[in-house]
């Protein structure tokens, strides 16, 4: 070989090389940042351009589906029923990133790009078929989701009802809510359009209030006080409690009052059981102080404050769904302990955070990881994963939760008798949160679970800036959900 052809093929040979390292490099190790590039339509017209698994509830209703169209996406995502389910399904969008409900958290299921789908993609490679996203079987009771809709709606609130037993998530609204359609339609100006005016005011519909609001959550963080005070050994249904007609905050002028004169006690006192029945604020706000920071705090990371809680998916499925992490003070001077103790103050809440520790009391003191997806279906319907129930926490014994479900009860039975439902033995606790100057503006909330007996349903509502009492405002929306679920 003469000099000349040796140039040539070592020429032709590191081209090559190059060549080889070039794919490398594109296809593997910059393929990721080249896939995530919003210049890179490539990859946008590949999600749209397969049927992405549909989203459903429990019974088989469909939540989000992809049907076959005649444009340059091929495949429209649709949301039959949007503005009830969106704060459970969120948006796929052409011109927005998916982060919101189970279109995120489930992406690469939804969209047949997940590692657990990869034998269905080889044999699509080689069948000729096009690859399917896996569908997604949620926990959601789609009768039970409509109804509190429909009770929510006008509003601004949320609703959360969990099976007790399980973590299931049964049913999660958010009011004002929005309907995906105008986010998932291939107009790009209009969907464009849609999305600026969904973000353009301070409370967007987009966010979901359930998981990613707070609200101060007033007389119903008595629950965890109670729980605290029980757990130490020291106070028992039965034991004789300060109260009063009023009590001064340590270290200020500032009295704080009761709503009605049965929270006041006799001489000064009150059974431990009744302060809580008739939402005793000066006798919390000193139980409060009595217990101490440290008491109530860990009492309250038990139960999941402090700290996000993952309601769906992970890494490899997509962008985990999580709650925001509710929180109790720390360092707190004496007065705003009191205050924190029966809701005031810094203490901030989800709707979700609240649903918990109505499902723990309900659940005999342990506290189950909440879940909104049952199962995962590919396209040839056999189960690529199946979520099974996990103890998130053991928030207190047995015993205090009996003893909790028999102060609940009390609630319904000796002061908010609008929540009792005819045969049926109901737990809950209201609570009435100011959020303004005197009683006009406030948050009304309640939780619960029924039948306490043989709890099967746990509910937190909270309607925002409204000028009645919790039990009015939110109360009669939990007895409506839990009809809608022990009455059929």
């Amino acid at each position: 070989m003469n000099k000349t052809l040796r140039q040539l093929f070592t020429a032709v040979i590191a081209l090559f090389a190059i060549l080889g390292m070039s794919n490398t490099i594109i296809s593997a190790v910059a393929a990721d940042r080249l896939n995530s590039d919003p210049r890179n339509t490539r990859t946008l017209y590949h999600q749209i351009g397969a049927p992405r698994g549909s989203i459903l509830a429990s019974d088989g209703t469909v939540l989000a589906k992809s049907d076959p169209v005649n444009d340059a996406f091929v495949y429209q995502r649709s949301y039959p029923n949007g503005p009830v389910y969106a704060p459970v399904t969120g948006y796929f969008s052409i011109t927005h990133p998916v982060d919101h409900g189970i279109e995120m958290s489930r992406n690469e299921l939804l969209s047949g790009d997940a590692d657990a789908l990869f034998w269905q993609k080889f044999k699509s490679l080689f069948n000729g078929d096009e690859n399917k996203g896996a569908s997604i079987e949620t926990s959601i009771d789609a009768k039970l989701q409509q109804a509190t809709y429909n009770l929510l709606k006008g509003k601004d609130a949320s609703a959360v009802a969990i099976e007790p037993k399980t973590g299931r998530i049964l049913a999660m609204v958010s009011t004002p809510s929005y309907d995906p359609n105008q986010l998932a339609q291939h107009n790009t100006d209009a969907a464009n359009n849609a999305y600026s005016t969904l973000t353009s005011g301070s409370d967007s519909p987009l966010l979901n209030r359930a998981t990613s609001q707070y609200y101060p959550p007033g007389s119903t963080f008595k629950t965890v006080v109670a729980a605290a005070a029980l757990e130490s050994g020291k106070y028992q249904l039965s034991s004789s409690i300060p109260a009063g007609a009023s009590y001064t905050l340590p270290g200020t002028s500032t009295d704080l009052t009761n709503v009605e004169s049965a929270a006041n006690g006799s001489n000064g006192k009150i059974s431990f059981e009744d302060a809580f029945a008739y939402s005793s604020n000066t006798a919390f706000a000193q139980l409060g102080v009595s217990l101490g920071e440290t008491a109530l705090s860990n009492e309250a990371k038990k139960f999941g404050f402090g700290s996000s809680i993952t309601i769906d998916g992970n890494d490899s499925t997509g962008s985990p769904m999580k709650a925001i992490s509710s929180s109790f003070p720390s360092g707190t001077a004496a007065d705003k302990l009191a205050l924190a103790s029966i809701g005031q103050g810094d203490v901030e809440e989800t709707p979700l955070q609240n649903a918990l520790i109505a499902a723990a009391v309900a659940n005999g003191g342990t506290l189950m990881r909440p879940t909104l997806v049952d199962r995962v279906r590919a396209s040839d319907l056999s189960v690529i994963s199946q979520t099974q129930p996990a103890v998130m926490s053991q928030a207190f014994s047995k015993d205090t939760a009996d003893k909790l479900n028999t102060m609940m009860q009390g609630v319904v039975t000796k002061e908010s008798t609008n929540l009792a439902i005819g045969g049926i033995k109901v737990a809950a606790k209201t609570g009435t949160a100011q959020i303004g100057v005197g009683n006009s503006s406030i948050d009304g909330w309640v939780i619960g679970f029924a039948p306490a007996d043989n709890p099967t349903i746990a509910v937190a509502v909270v309607v925002h800036n409204v000028d009645v009492l919790g039990s009015y405002a939110a109360g009669p929306i939990m007895k409506q959900m839990m009809q809608e679920v022990l009455q059929r």
